[in-house]
């Protein structure tokens, strides 16, 4: 269940008092998204308040929600999610959003962080030099998704493996090989920038069969696309449950396992 710390934070954070706030301007449409986010939604299953707002500001991102992001990111600090946890999320979703998109996000993240007096840069979360990206990416490749990733970035037609490569060194080798989330929390986080954007079910449900090989279960996702929906909407959540299933199917979960 969800705890009221999180009701409390999140509904502080989203619709504060004072003039010109939705909360006065819009009191009904406040009280309606409040009860469903921060209560029903939060109350439907027993996913940790932690795995929570990961999710829910992967899915901010994906859908390109800023300003709630900003609100969101306030809540998370309170929860316990660590400065160094969120700039990973935002670091991470460059390799899946694009510069473009993600800019915003960092440039509100660090004024949220400089307000709270955090010093700036954070501790570095790199672990591997520029010449192990290749290798140590291909490895993460493989450890998420199984062996048929193994030099996987030197195969396909030679006018796109280019292309292989740098999936392998930039979005594995750059970023899933920092410190700070974990195998789990970083396919948790990949999982929800890609449902959120919408537009890419086959890079989702590949993503999808990836959380599951690493212990990120089929009933944990669905937890996942539960909490994201007041901030996506359901026609991508729907979408996702459908690229869940295709996944799970792929990996020989039968409908007994399910």
């Amino acid at each position: 269940m969800a705890t009221d710390q999180f009701a409390e934070e999140c509904h502080r954070q989203m619709f504060p008092g004072g003039s010109g706030t939705i909360r006065e301007t819009d009191p009904e449409f406040a009280e309606l998204f409040a009860h469903f986010a921060f209560h029903q939604a939060a109350d439907q299953d027993d996913l940790n308040d932690h795995s929570r707002m990961l999710a829910i500001l992967a899915a901010l991102l994906g859908c390109q929600g800023l300003d709630v992001f900003k609100n969101m990111t306030g809540a998370a600090l309170n929860l316990g999610v660590t400065p160094v946890e969120i700039k990973e999320i935002v670091y991470q979703a460059t390799a899946y959003l694009g510069i473009g998109r993600v800019y915003p996000f960092l440039k509100v993240l660090n004024g949220i962080l400089a307000e709270r007096g955090i010093q700036m840069p954070l501790k570095s979360q790199k672990t591997v030099s520029r010449e192990e990206r290749l290798t140590r990416g291909n490895e993460k490749q493989v450890e998420i998704f199984g062996e048929g990733m193994r030099d996987f970035w030197n195969q396909g037609p030679q006018e796109t493996r280019h292309i292989n490569a740098w999936l392998a060194e930039n979005c594995f080798g750059d970023y899933y090989t920092r410190s700070g989330l974990d195998n789990e929390q970083r396919e948790l986080i990949t999982f929800c920038f890609l449902a959120a954007q919408g537009a890419c079910e086959s890079q989702l449900t590949s993503h999808a069969a990836g959380n599951m090989r690493i212990g990120n279960d089929r009933q944990f996702l669905i937890k996942v696309i539960s909490q994201c929906i007041p901030y996506i909407g359901y026609p991508r959540a729907l979408n996702a449950l459908q690229c869940i299933d295709t996944a799970a199917k792929t990996i020989g979960i039968d409908k007994e396992e399910r």
